[in-house]
C-alpha cells in the first residue's frame, strides 16, 4: 500500500504542473513549491540549531503560537521554522515575529522528505493537530528525530484504524509522544498499541486566552460602539448572511460588526444592499461620525480577534454551510453567548460549549431571530450565558503547560 500511495504522490506532482491551468487554488500550490528547496537553502544556516513544527493551514498555525511562544523561552538559541502545507495558511503568515523561517511542505514522497531534512537538520519536529505525511514521519523515525503530535485528534474513521491501513500506522512510531486533545483519542491510540500519550487539550485555549492580556482597543470601534449592545458577526461566509441579515434588520436595539470571510468587493457590495440599517465600511470609514451608523463592515482583515472584546454576543461563521465552523474560541475568552449555524457535529468544543449552555446552534433564520432577541432583552440570561463561555475557556487551558513540562523531564 505504501508503494502504491508513493506512486499517486509523484503522479500528483506531475499533474499539479498542469492542473494550475484550471485551478488559481492549484495554481497558487503549485507556484509556492517551485523554488521550495533553493529558498530554503538561502535561509537555512548550517550554524544554527532548528525546531520544525509543521501546521497544515492556518488554523493550525495559530494552535501552534502558544507552543512558539514556550519554546522561545525555554530554547532561546534554537531558531523555529514553521511549514505550511495549504497556500492560505502560508500567504497569511509569511513574518511572525516567533518565526524565524516560513516555508511550504513539499509533497510527501521520500526524495522529498530526505532533501527536506538535510538542509533543516532539525533537532526536533513537531506536528500540529494531523496532517501525517508517512514519508517525512518515516525519515524521521530513521535519523532518530525527536518528534511529537500536539493537539492531536484521532477518529475511527480515519486511515489508520482500517484493514488495510497498517503502513499508516507504522508511520505513528515516528512520535516520541502524543499530546491529544480527549480521551477518545488516547483509546483508539492504545487501540493500535501506543500508550505514549498525554490527553493535553487542545493548545487553542491557550492562544485565546492569552489575548485577554493583550491590548484590545481599537480607536475607530470605540467610536463606533459607544454605549450600545453590540452584536459581531465573525468570520461569515454567504449561507451565515441568508441567516443574519433579516434578523439585523428587524433588531432595534443594539449594533452589528460584521467581519466577512472573504474580503471580495463584490461580494461586499451584495451584503450592504441586502442591510437597511445604516451602515458603514471599514475602508470608508475616514472623515465620517461612527456613531451614527449601526453596522460596521470590517472589509479588511486583522481585527476580529479584538473586534470580539466589544461584543456582547457573538456568531461564529462557517456553521450555516460546509465551508467549516471558525473559531468559537476566540469571542468566548471575552465571555460572550455564541450563536453558530447547525453543523457543528465535526468540531467537539462547540458541541462541548452547546451543551454547557454556552453555545446556540440554529438551523433558520427564525431560530436566529428567537435566540438574538432573548440575548438581547434578557441581560441576566445574557451575562449568564457569557460566563459559561468563558470559564469553558479557562477550565480548558494548560496544553502547552504539559507539553513544556515534558520537553523539561527528558
Amino acid at each position: 500500500m505504501h508503494s502504491i500511495y508513493n506512486f499517486l504522490i509523484y503522479s500528483a506532482q506531475n499533474l499539479l504542473k498542469t492542473a494550475g491551468i484550471f485551478s488559481p487554488k492549484l495554481a497558487e500550490f503549485t507556484k509556492g513549491r517551485k523554488q521550495l528547496f533553493q529558498d530554503l537553502k538561502e535561509k537555512v544556516q548550517a550554524e544554527e540549531k532548528y525546531i520544525w513544527i509543521h501546521a497544515a493551514s492556518l488554523g493550525e498555525f495559530e494552535m501552534a503560537v502558544p507552543v512558539m511562544k514556550m519554546l522561545r523561552k525555554n530554547y532561546p538559541q534554537k531558531k523555529i521554522l514553521i511549514s505550511f502545507f495549504s497556500p492560505s495558511g502560508f500567504k497569511n503568515k509569511k513574518k511572525h515575529p516567533l518565526v524565524d523561517i516560513f516555508t511550504y511542505l513539499p509533497l510527501d514522497t521520500p526524495a522529498n522528505a530526505r532533501k527536506f531534512l538535510d538542509i533543516v537538520q532539525p533537532e526536533m519536529a513537531i506536528f500540529i493537530k494531523y496532517d501525517f505525511w508517512p514519508n517525512f514521519l518515516k525519515e524521521l523515525k530513521q535519523r532518530k528525530i525527536r518528534s511529537f503530535l500536539v493537539s492531536g485528534v484521532f477518529r475511527k474513521d480515519q486511515l489508520f484504524f482500517k484493514s488495510y491501513g497498517k503502513w499508516m500506522r507504522n508511520s505513528l512510531e515516528a512520535f516520541e509522544h502524543f499530546f491529544v486533545q480527549d480521551k477518545e483519542s488516547q483509546r483508539l491510540l492504545a487501540e493500535l498499541g501506543f500508550t505514549n500519550s498525554t490527553v493535553a487539550g487542545d493548545t487553542r485555549f491557550d492562544r485565546v486566552a492569552a489575548q485577554l492580556e493583550s491590548d484590545n482597543h481599537i480607536d475607530f470601534l470605540e467610536d463606533f460602539c459607544g454605549s450600545e449592545t453590540i452584536i459581531v458577526f465573525g468570520s461569515t461566509w454567504p449561507e451565515d448572511e441568508e441567516l443574519f441579515v433579516e434578523a439585523i434588520n428587524k433588531t432595534k436595539k443594539g449594533k452589528f460588526i460584521i467581519a466577512p470571510h472573504e474580503i471580495k468587493a463584490e461580494k461586499i457590495e451584495d451584503l450592504v444592499k441586502k442591510l437597511t440599517l445604516p451602515s458603514v465600511l471599514f475602508s470608508e470609514k475616514e472623515a465620517k461620525d461612527l456613531s451614527e451608523y449601526r453596522v460596521f463592515i470590517l472589509d479588511t482583515i486583522g481585527y476580529l480577534g479584538r473586534a470580539y472584546s466589544y461584543a456582547n454576543i457573538a456568531y461564529v461563521g462557517g456553521a450555516a454551510g460546509k465551508t467549516g465552523l471558525h473559531n468559537i474560541l476566540e469571542p468566548a475568552t471575552f465571555g460572550v453567548p455564541i450563536i453558530t449555524g447547525k453543523n457543528i457535529s465535526k468540531f467537539p468544543e462547540a458541541r462541548k460549549l452547546q451543551k454547557l449552555a454556552g453555545l446556540f446552534s440554529v438551523e433558520n433564520k427564525d431560530e436566529l431571530t428567537e435566540i438574538l432577541q432573548k440575548l438581547l432583552k434578557n441581560e441576566n440570561f445574557r451575562e449568564k450565558t457569557g460566563m459559561i463561555s468563558e470559564h469553558f475557556v479557562n477550565s480548558n487551558t494548560g496544553a502547552t503547560r504539559l507539553l513544556e513540562s515534558y520537553l523539561s523531564k527528558a
